[in-house]
């Protein structure tokens, strides 16, 4: 069938079923749709009666499946509205009055249709295939192992709509129990293809009807020669949502440009009283060095903090980049009329009392103005930004001026303030710290936006509640993700499942669930915690790209070998096999006591001269790829003494060209600390006291260079 024939069809179809009042199709009606698309399901037909369901099963041939058809019943199996192997004309007659019997007694009202006589499908392993509208990401198509206890195991994987068809192969290796798909025990593979087929097909359909909210082909029946969904439910929804007002790239690039890079900055309500809002952004603004012009304004001063001070920012000579607003939330749509026509092109909102304190007419208000007038909002509700590059330090918290290459931003001014604790305790340098609180209008995708093109940002690090727009923030991330590491934290996990849905698939996207494989498939990194991300963000700069998988271990305690060998599986890495040539290299400086294989255990007692002879096989072999090395502190190799020489290794290689990732774990007393950060400090991502972080954050970057197409393989 032609794509517009199927398409007129269809519409034709759900028109009809929106005249009636309705919002789930029939079954009858779903195989309509399912012809129209190539969805494979079983032949059937519609019994009004005894008489038409004996004649229809006798066609159909051989025993049949027998399911109610009610608008009203959506869930047929929970009505006993579903009777499987009905076979001989006894068996059907009295199968259609049981569940036509059976339906008016879950639903006295339900208008019933008939019975629907149903091919038997031959048995197989059962899987969902669906499709869902996500309020972050619109339009996703779900697969994973399906039937009764869909919602019980919960193996399910998402992707956007539409997929091509790699993609839909792509998701049936994606859940837990993947391999059931490839046979066990004996048992036949089923046949991908046509199971990758279903779902494209899927994606197609809801992708082509924006109305239809919801799709259930559940279950699938896969086996080794096809896959056939033996039932489908359509769910239409209430309407399309609300558009969003999107902003080109170069819309974007140029108004983050004048916010992050400008030459002029107005602090709107600052103040020479101590304490007060205006008073810190502008102090902030000044002592942080930044070389622009900084114009206070206030309508009741001439001069506040040595500077002079405009009645209204229509007053201020030439161009402003930024409006910083630190003015009463009422105040601030007045305000903001007055800089629209001045055409500043950015607005900093630090004022809270808007939608977060139920003020949503307020923030409505605020955001109308600003696309009226072409002026960009940040906030409200936040603490300010911070451009270290350019010595801008708009906020009213403390200031902080460590230039590096780390990109951060915040949902949350709490979270942000830890971010700039951690910032400073660290001394990681720092490219920006934004704050976007309540997001009327820039959010996370106009920040990766310019991060991912920003010469000074190597990495951005992002803590977010929500997304405005899934979809925009998926484009941002595949852009940036080549070039740099993306790593997100998602708060918010526990609401996954809360909200209601008519289908099973309704009810497995939950918001987490729909995040995780979503923020993967766009190559982000997602930080289990806040000193995950943190950690992660400060980490990943510092370690080059590993070329290969091959992991080695080498440490001077074995419990700690063992910990840090959990900790490579448990992040999805791979401890290489060591060939005997290695195996041998290593054996002549481990000890008779030690332990060779991987990890390589040198043993706590062994000089310094052993962890270096160590170290430099592992550097110099090519086969090994990444080194993770196991600390424990002696009095024969102090740790200062570990770090130095460690530090001094790799700066040797490094110079000759070799450049792989090593990172450490030291076990020890305190003096372990400071041996931390010198080897932090010189490139070996170390920490004291834990096993598990450094592992960690080598994972986390094993995850971007697969994202990033530096490596192939697992993802």
């Amino acid at each position: 069938m032609a794509a517009q024939d199927r398409v007129a069809r269809v519409r034709a179809l759900l028109d009809g079923v929106r005249r009636q009042g309705r919002s789930a199709l029939t079954a009858p009606e779903g195989k309509r749709i399912a012809d129209a698309y190539g969805i494979v399901v079983p032949g059937e037909e519609l019994a009004r009666d005894e008489g038409e369901a004996v004649t229809h099963a006798e066609r159909l041939g051989g025993p049949v499946v027998m399911k109610i058809v009610s608008p009203d019943i959506l869930h047929k199996t929970d009505a006993g509205g579903v009777l499987v192997g009905v076979e001989g004309e006894a068996e059907v007659r009295a199968a259609f009055r049981a569940i036509v019997g059976n339906a008016r007694a879950y639903d006295v009202r339900a208008r019933i249709d008939g019975v629907q006589v149903q091919e038997l499908i031959p048995p197989g392993q059962e899987v969902i295939v669906g499709a869902v509208t996500d309020p972050t990401f619109g339009k996703v198509v779900a697969f994973g192992l399906g039937g009764v206890l869909v919602e019980v195991l919960g193996d399910v994987t998402f992707r956007l709509a539409p997929v091509d068809a790699d993609e839909a192969l792509s998701m049936l290796d994606s859940i837990r129990c993947a391999q059931v798909l490839h046979g066990v025990r004996g048992g036949p593979a089923v046949d991908r293809t046509a199971l990758a087929d279903q779902i494209r097909r899927v994606s197609e359909l809801v992708t082509d009807f924006p109305e239809i909210a919801e799709v259930d082909l559940n279950p699938v029946i896969a086996g080794p020669r096809g896959a056939i969904a033996a039932d489908i439910r359509v769910i239409l929804g209430s309407g399309p949502p609300a558009g969003r007002r999107r902003y080109t790239r170069d819309e974007i690039l140029a108004s983050m440009d004048r916010l992050m890079r400008p030459r002029s900055i107005a602090v709107i309500g600052a103040s020479d009283v101590p304490g007060k809002i205006g008073y810190a952004v502008l102090k902030n603004l000044v002592d942080g060095g930044f070389a622009g012009e900084i114009h206070p304004v206030n309508p009741r001063a001439d001069d506040i903090q040595g500077r002079k001070a405009y009645a209204s920012v229509a007053d201020i000579p030439g161009e402003v980049d930024v409006a910083v607003f630190a003015v009463p939330a009422r105040a601030v749509a007045r305000v903001l009329e007055e800089a629209g026509r001045k055409n500043i092109p950015n607005a900093v909102l630090i004022p809270s009392g808007f939608a977060e304190t139920g003020e949503q007419a307020l923030q409505d208000e605020i955001t109308a103005i600003g696309e009226r007038y072409g002026i960009r909002l940040l906030g409200p509700n936040i603490y300010g930004y911070y451009s270290t590059w350019q010595d801008v330090c708009a906020t009213f918290c403390t200031p902080y001026d460590v230039k590096g290459g780390v990109a951060l931003s915040s949902q949350s001014g709490g979270i942000g303030m830890a971010v700039l604790g951690f910032a400073r305790t660290t001394k990681t340098g720092v490219s920006a710290i934004v704050g976007l609180g309540n997001k009327a209008d820039l959010d996370e995708d106009d920040l990766l936006t310019w991060f991912g093109e920003d010469p000074n940002t190597r990495c951005v690090a992002m803590h977010l509640e929500d997304l405005k727009d899934g979809r925009a923030f998926v484009e941002a991330a595949r852009a940036t993700v080549p070039k740099k590491p993306v790593i997100v934290l998602k708060a918010g996990r526990t609401a996954a499942g809360a909200r209601a849905a008519g289908s099973h698939t309704g009810a497995l996207a939950g918001d987490d669930a729909v995040y995780d494989d979503i923020l993967r498939q766009a190559g982000v990194i997602r930080a289990p915690g806040l000193i995950d991300m943190l950690e992660y963000a400060r980490a990943l700069p510092v370690l080059p790209a590993p070329r290969g998988d091959n992991i080695v271990i080498i440490t001077g305690a074995g419990g700690s070998g063992v910990l840090l060998s959990d900790a490579v599986t448990d992040n999805g890495l791979s401890l290489m096999e060591i060939p005997p040539d290695l195996d041998a290299s290593f054996r002549e400086f481990i000890p008779p006591f030690g332990a060779a294989g991987n990890p390589v255990d040198i043993t706590g007692g062994e000089p310094p001269s052993t962890y270096e002879a160590t170290i430099r096989l592992g550097l110099e072999d090519p086969r090994v790829h990444a080194l993770v090395l196991g600390y424990w502190h002696t009095v024969v190799t102090p740790p200062m003494v570990f770090a130095e020489l460690t530090a001094r290794v790799v700066a040797e290689f490094r110079e000759r060209g070799v450049e792989k990732p090593v990172v450490a774990s030291l076990a020890g007393d305190v003096e372990v600390e400071e041996a931390c950060r010198y080897l932090y400090e010189r490139g070996v991502v170390a920490y004291p006291y834990t096993t598990e972080m450094p592992v960690a954050v080598l994972g986390a970057k094993y995850r971007w260079a697969r994202a990033a197409g530096l490596l192939g393989g697992r993802s």
